[in-house]
């Protein structure tokens, strides 16, 4: 027997909620860019808020069709937070491609953070392009991160600066990548390494 209740006041009432949430948190979000100077493609969709942080003499470049979950509730799996994107430095560039999914995704750049097309950033992943504390000589300084077209980073990626990956990869969830990751694998681990080829 179908269960009507479970149909009714959770998948359908769920996927109104959003809807709604869609429409007006996309009115929104595209106000606050286009105030803050950021360069948004057509047809993005935004659920919560995405916070956006530009520098002065910085460029964020958003592709077409990007979609942005930022209310806890709206992946099921969980967010701890809502997308934070920011460039940190003047001169710092974060460029996304088309069809790009961020969930919870936080991505700083002092330098250069580059996605490719259809990125899948799963549940609170980080990307980031340097160690933040700049003014300690420890921290070193930031180094570009390339993301290629195809690649899913699994809930809780974390991507670090001067990384490199291959298109089509898939990191697996809870990973910390240190270093370039080639095309066309199975990726995981702390740190992460290739863990089989994707036929």
């Amino acid at each position: 027997m179908r269960d009507i209740s479970g149909l009714i006041f959770n998948k359908y009432s769920y996927i109104i909620q959003l809807k709604i949430l869609k429409i007006f948190s996309s009115i929104i979000c595209y106000i606050v860019i286009r105030i803050k100077g950021i360069h948004i493609g057509k047809k993005c969709s935004f659920i919560g808020l995405t916070k956006f942080y530009r520098t002065e003499n910085s460029r964020i470049l958003i592709s077409d069709r990007c979609s942005f979950r930022s209310r806890k509730t709206s992946n099921l799996i969980g967010i701890d937070r809502p997308c934070i994107f920011s460039t940190l430095m003047p001169g710092a560039e974060l460029i996304i491609g088309e069809e790009c999914g961020f969930s919870g995704t936080i991505i700083g750049a002092f330098k250069s953070v580059r996605l490719g097309n259809k990125v899948r950033c799963g549940a609170n992943t980080l990307i980031t392009d340097s160690n933040w504390h700049l003014d300690d000589p420890r921290s070193g300084f930031p180094k570009e991160i390339i993301i290629h077209d195809n690649v899913w980073l699994g809930a809780g990626a974390i991507v670090l600066k001067g990384v490199e990956i291959g298109e089509n990869s898939v990191i697996g969830a809870g990973s910390i990548v240190t270093k370039n990751i080639p095309p066309n694998v199975i990726a995981a681990g702390n740190p992460c390494k290739v863990i089989r080829t994707i036929n």
